[in-house]
């Protein structure tokens, strides 16, 4: 397949470059000014896929990171940091917002750009890591001094393609694969498609890449490893899931199995809200929405928690008999929060069975029979009893659970419990769309029903 048409609208052309080299020179030329003026020791160095060339065009987010010399206190990088951020921002127009990874930082809106501005210590190897963050900076010249300028346009394609079918990104909601990593995969396998073909016939979980034969990747336990080029101990892939290692296998079987242009585009979902309750209702199933406020803490906090509350919830369920048949978590971030939980009914027999000793366990049969007396009988040579049950209905279980004093059994964020203990819903579907229009929404479902969608084209 030709990609120069793919290329032609991924790849930034000579104004776009022009214009984000200019600004970020103008941004660091600032910086330096004011650690001069301000008697603060940092440098500013652009890092990040601007600095190596492999970003996507549209999408040029740039990031400045701040050195400062290694025997500086956490604290005085931390002020400084953020004080020259905020400094900057403000004297070029910009509005700023404060952020948090392993340590605060600044975002800022400059001239329709998003920049961040990331303090950290200027270390020379590895071993001087003091912070997460500090790694940037030799991943930065490890890139610039192995990458190939031919191997920037397989970047750009491997990059576009993951992004088609959903599994770039390696923040906690996307699960997949960072742009560090993207890079790492072609000077490994040197082309989009050998990295393509690697994925679909060799990949499967254990594999480990080592470019530096470091020989460290057995200490290490994720589906793919990567160990990284600058850092012996760190595993570049770690924030890759299985679900996401697994979608990009099938993905590429699929396009070199039947090569199309769309794959480097996301999948449009067309629909509305009608038609997604009617696929609902028509399943047979009970579906159920849980929404709440969520609370006002940073993407990368909201969604481990969803996830926690989530899986908690269905744990729950399980436990009670009610079969859960899928499950699934959404938010906007800002005004709501949704739990949706997919169950074969919504509503369990009377009573339940209750599995006891076997009948050659003398002692622990006298104690079950004790308890039960003539209700208990045998199957084979298990003692069981039909109990009845405590809660039958699915809405009336969750509330139950829901409320102040017994959501201790769950297992739930700390900040999303505060939220739901504030106000919640819980809906069946239909009552749900009934009231919602949220556009994101209807995308959110279309995915829960169809869940592969994004795989073929």
């Amino acid at each position: 397949m030709n990609y120069d048409s793919i290329l032609s609208y991924i790849k930034p052309d000579k104004k776009e470059k022009t214009e984000v080299e200019e600004l970020s020179n103008k941004i660091i030329n600032l910086l330096d000014s004011l650690s001069l003026e301000k008697d603060i020791p940092s440098k500013a160095v652009l890092v990040g896929s601007v600095a190596k060339g492999t970003w996507l065009s549209g999408k040029a987010d740039i990031d400045i990171f701040l050195n400062f010399p290694l025997d500086t206190s956490l604290q005085d990088l931390k002020k400084n940091g953020l004080l020259l951020g905020h400094e900057c921002i403000k004297k070029m127009g910009g509005v700023a917002e404060e952020r948090y990874a392993s340590h605060p930082y600044v975002t800022g809106t400059i001239e329709g750009y998003e920049i961040d501005f990331v303090p950290c210590y200027a270390i020379k190897n590895s071993s001087e890591l003091k912070s997460a963050v500090d790694r940037t900076n030799l991943h930065n010249i490890y890139i610039q001094e192995n990458l190939k300028k031919d191997q920037l346009n397989e970047v750009l394609l491997l990059k576009k393609f993951m992004y088609g079918v959903e599994t770039y990104g390696s923040e906690f909601k996307v699960g997949g694969f960072a742009g560090y990593l993207c890079e790492l995969l072609i000077l490994e396998y040197g082309t989009f498609e050998g990295v393509l073909k690697a994925a679909a016939h060799l990949w499967k979980p254990g594999l480990i890449i080592d470019l530096e034969d470091y020989h460290t990747g057995e200490n290490f336990t994720e589906p793919l490893v990567v160990v990284d080029p600058v850092d012996k101990n760190r595993n570049v892939a770690a924030a890759l899931t299985l679900q996401k290692m697994s979608e990009f296998v099938a993905a590429s079987r699929n396009f070199l199995g039947n090569p199309k242009e769309d794959y480097f585009s996301k999948i449009n979902l067309k629909g509305n809200f009608k038609l997604v309750e009617k696929l609902l209702t028509n399943r047979g199933t009970e579906t159920i929405i849980i929404s709440f406020k969520p609370p006002e803490i940073p993407s990368d906090a909201i969604y481990p928690q969803l996830k926690k509350t989530s899986d908690s919830i269905s744990q729950k369920l399980s436990d009670e008999g009610f079969i859960v048949e899928n499950k699934g978590y959404w938010t906007d971030e800002v005004d709501l929060a949704v739990l949706i939980l997919e169950l074969s009914s919504g509503s369990l027999p009377e009573y339940k069975k209750n599995v006891g000793p076997e009948l050659w366990n003398e002692f622990h049969s006298t104690k079950f029979l004790e308890k039960y007396g003539n209700k208990a009988y045998l199957e084979k040579d298990r003692w069981v009893v039909d109990i009845p049950r405590k809660q039958r209905d699915v809405y009336r279980f969750l509330n139950y659970y829901l409320q102040k004093e017994n959501i201790h059994h769950l297992k739930t964020g700390k900040h999303l419990k505060k939220k739901i203990l504030e106000h919640y819903e819980i809906q069946n579907i239909s009552d749900f769309m009934g009231k919602t229009t949220h556009p994101e929404i209807l995308e959110f479902l279309f995915r829960f029903l169809n869940p592969g969608v994004h795989l073929w084209r």
